[in-house]
């Protein structure tokens, strides 16, 4: 197999005994029937799953149509670990009308390393790989015969930097939705305007500051001449996006049945009817009701993290980036997943903006504004996104999350400031005046005797320089 499957040949070789065959995933062999899986890789030079979930989110059980048992929640004693009772994985009956999606066992393979990008020390991605051949051939069949269907979601509440109840999918059940994405996101992606952020390849935190700083510059004249700006919110967005509007809005692209049946089974799948909760109980009341997807009703909310929640908020959420750019016809705007500012030099004209803005949440897309979090005000007072404050000349980190940065890295174990400390140099050279501000992070890993790099952008592991 051609790509990125012969640099795992190092590390592993699997094996499994199929029609008096030993296949290897690893290393092509010289039989007609290796084809079918590893069949030329390089031909799907579609755009790849490179917007990895940022957490371990797993998906779960089908809806309505995709029934299986749902069994109750039994939490353990301790406080740390929760599971359910084990049940049996139901296999659906394709439809009369049903058609095997399109894909050969190469794409299935290519999203399988997409999805262990980041997620391999996973106890799930250990358990896929340790038998590697044999579960995708498993999941290729499920595909092809119209019989997968989700497995049990992992469900857990992470308090930073704020609580948020969190379903993370099973690690087959996410390289369902790598290869989902890598089929259909290319489409849509093709019609997104450029304005549009988050889970987006090469469009990230630092793509969405520097665009809406050159957009600052641009309405200002280089900060000659005053300006206003709008931010706004969407309020609870996860678990208020209504799937039967998001279903409309895949159709429209989506024109294949196979595909589309499988973007279904993902979309109206309810984790809810099959979990394990992880860690302490009482955590899950840190999260406010309103915000849990357990309290929605089956028709809203998509679990939060999952690769394809954030591709499904991006084409929910494109409807809001048509209308303001076609309809408002406002030319200075951005969006990353639920945030998003308009630039004008009126103040009335943004006000006004604002009201079409509602009106047209509520009538097409169900959803409405966060009012604590709509702000408007002169740009020449800095503008909060994406982590940054943009402000004349300058772009500097948040010093909320500055000053958070310096209190873990105080009172972090010495043994974990290698790598909190790498990651904050990482957020902190994102801003065009970070100097000192890493400079203030590096003297606390001094403190702990690490040794920091001159230019003050990495630290290095005790005994190394």
């Amino acid at each position: 197999m051609g790509g990125a499957v012969p640099q795992i040949a190092r590390f592993m070789e699997v094996k499994a005994v199929m029609t008096e065959r030993s296949f290897n995933l690893v290393v092509p062999l010289a039989h007609k029937a290796t084809d079918m899986r590893i069949a030329d890789i390089t031909e799907s030079h579609r755009v790849r799953s490179g917007a990895v979930s940022p957490l371990k989110i797993r998906q779960s059980d089908v809806e309505s149509t995709m029934d299986t048992a749902g069994p109750g929640i039994r939490i353990s004693t301790t406080a740390t670990r929760t599971t359910t009772t084990p049940t049996t994985r139901s296999a659906r009956v394709p439809s009369a009308g049903w058609s095997a999606p399109d894909f050969s066992f190469s794409e299935l393979a290519q999203a399988y390393f997409d999805c262990r990008r980041t997620k391999r020390n996973s106890p799930s991605a250990w358990a896929f790989e340790a038998n590697l051949e044999r579960n995708l051939r498993a999941l290729y069949d499920e595909l092809k015969s119209g019989t997968y269907t989700p497995g049990r979601s992992l469900c857990f509440v992470i308090t930073r930097p704020k609580p948020r109840e969190v379903w993370a999918a099973d690690f087959r059940d996410r390289i369902v939705h790598h290869l989902l994405h890598n089929r259909i996101a290319p489409r849509f992606y093709a019609a997104f305007i450029a304005d549009s952020c988050a889970c987006i390849p090469g469009r990230g935190t630092l793509y969405g500051a520097k665009r809406l700083e050159s957009k600052v510059r641009s309405i200002t004249q280089n900060w000659k001449r005053p300006a206003f700006y709008l931010k706004c919110d969407l309020a609870n967005f996860f678990v208020s996006i209504d799937k039967r509007i998001l279903r409309d809005l895949l159709a429209r692209r989506v024109t294949e049945p196979a595909w589309m049946n499988l973007a279904e089974t993902v979309l109206f799948h309810d984790p809810r009817q099959n979990f394990a909760y992880r860690g302490d109980a009482a955590a899950l009341h840190l999260v406010p009701p309103h915000k849990r997807l357990t309290n929605q009703p089956a028709h809203l909310g998509l679990p939060i993290g999952n690769l394809s929640s954030q591709f499904f908020a991006n084409v929910y959420l494109d409807e809001l980036d048509q209308f303001v750019k076609h309809r408002l016809s406002c030319r200075y705007y951005i969006r990353y997943v639920d945030d998003f500012v308009l630039l004008h030099e009126s103040a009335t004209w943004l006000n006004d903006a604002k009201e079409q803005i509602e009106a047209f949440l509520a009538d097409k897309l169900a959803a409405r504004l966060n009012p604590k979090k709509t702000i408007l005000q002169p740009i020449e007072r800095g503008i909060d996104f994406v982590g940054q404050v943009i402000k004349p000349w300058r772009r500097t980190l948040r010093r909320r999350t500055f000053n958070d940065a310096i209190q873990r890295t105080r009172n972090i174990a010495i043994d974990e400031a290698f790598e909190t400390g790498n990651s904050y140099f990482g957020l902190m050279r994102q801003a065009s005046h970070g100097h000192h501000d890493r400079a203030l992070l590096a003297k606390e890993l001094m403190r702990h005797g690490y040794s920091v790099k001159s230019d003050l952008t990495k630290t290095y592991r005790k005994g190394k320089k």
